[in-house]
């Protein structure tokens, strides 16, 4: 008879100190304070690490921490999560280190941020940046649905006072923000102003995935992946977004990408939106939050406006948006770790030790990554059940 697969959950997560500017940190120095700290909370060691996830700088991690012979992940951001679950589950790792830092890299903060500022034939001619990208999206949703400009910016003042009272937070204590503040900021590309934008930052975090007779025995509650999903219409900053582009099939077109991975993701983890707890979504800008929770499911298509207005996102409302700040007040530290937060938070909220605004009672966390003005989204879905 077959062997049923191993389980695994997450069982050590860190973030390292998150600043605009990190004095005194090389990318190398970061990162393995991430480490330690991750390795602390979960109660383990170097010595029982034999895989590892890090991008890029993964074979570099196994080889500067004398940890091969090891299982290499070869995912990005978010989605380096559910593979590094999926290695365990298959026999390839028994103890997964994740781990990213960004510190150094960026440090012209009077300019648009480098990753942002492809040199492709099809972009930098006509000045198409970030902002820019998301922001036809943004246009086109708000001619068709009638989105409102007071709807992005109750999105941007959510998130961004929920980074005011965390003292983690890079703009901690920068707040309360209303509405109408949002609006004052300077204008960047219709329809976004300066405070509906991300920041740009520095910081580290890492986490540990362990296989399920490891987690029973951490040093807190395991936190399992219940489900996952990813959807992609194309690369990074090379192709303006449009939110008509569809694929061959054309049954999902890039403004609502995440779609197929939303229904994925909750059929892999056998539950509905209902059973969410608390939201942890990626937003380098206002509206992607709104465009999410319509791909998601949360609300029907060009709903998504008025979901915001009723006040579900709120800190008290239905859906709990972002409760650290999120890359707009906690930290956008480059392409990994702003990615790899969302999960951190959300294991935090349903581990019952965030460090502001815990949701009482949270079970399930619904996380995302993303970017390229929308066109690709990555899902996982997080509980404390063991699947």
């Amino acid at each position: 008879m077959a062997q049923s697969h191993a389980r695994a959950a997450i069982v050590g997560v860190y973030n390292t100190p998150q600043a605009r500017r990190l004095e005194g940190y090389t990318p190398s120095t970061l990162a393995a304070e991430a480490v330690r700290g991750a390795l602390d909370d979960a109660g383990l060691t170097l010595s029982d690490i034999d895989g590892v996830s890090a991008a890029s700088a993964g074979s570099s991690v196994v080889y500067d921490y004398s940890l091969g012979p090891a299982w290499l992940g070869g995912q990005f951001g978010l989605g380096m999560l559910p593979e590094a679950i999926a290695a365990i589950e298959h026999g390839l790792a028994t103890v997964v280190l994740i781990v990213a830092a960004e510190v150094g890299v960026y440090r012209d903060h009077a300019s648009t941020a480098p990753w942002t500022r492809p040199e492709n034939e099809f972009v930098a001619p006509w000045g198409l940046f970030t902002a820019a990208e998301f922001a036809l999206v943004a246009q086109r949703h708000m001619a068709t649905y009638g989105t409102t400009r007071e709807q992005l910016s109750i999105v941007a003042s959510t998130i961004r006072n929920n980074g005011s009272v965390n003292p983690q937070a890079v703009y901690y204590d920068r707040g309360p923000f209303k509405p109408d503040d949002i609006v004052a900021s300077r204008p960047i590309a219709e329809p976004f102003h300066l405070l509906d934008c991300s920041m740009t930052s520095e910081g580290g975090c890492a986490l540990v995935v362990a296989a399920d007779d490891i987690a029973r025995s951490a040093k807190h509650r395991p936190v399992y992946v219940l489900g996952a999903g990813g959807d992609y219409f194309g690369p990074a900053y090379r192709y303006p977004p449009s939110f008509d582009l569809a694929g061959r099939r054309g049954d999902v077109v890039n403004g609502r990408v995440g779609a197929r991975a939303a229904e994925n993701a909750f059929r892999s983890a056998g539950i509905s939106r209902d059973d969410v707890d608390v939201l942890e979504l990626y937003d380098p800008f206002s509206f992607e939050v709104i465009r999410q929770l319509e791909a998601f499911g949360f609300c029907p298509p060009g709903e998504g406006g008025p979901f915001v207005e009723e006040g579900n996102i709120a800190p008290t409302g239905r859906y709990p948006l972002n409760t650290d700040g999120g890359l707009m007040s906690y930290s956008h530290a480059g392409a990994n770790p702003q990615m790899l937060q969302r999960a951190i938070r959300g294991a935090q909220q349903i581990r019952g030790d965030a460090s502001s605004l815990q949701i009482p009672g949270a079970r399930v966390a619904l996380c995302s990554g993303g970017g390229a003005g929308a066109l690709f989204n990555t899902i996982v879905i997080l509980g404390d059940d063991r699947p």
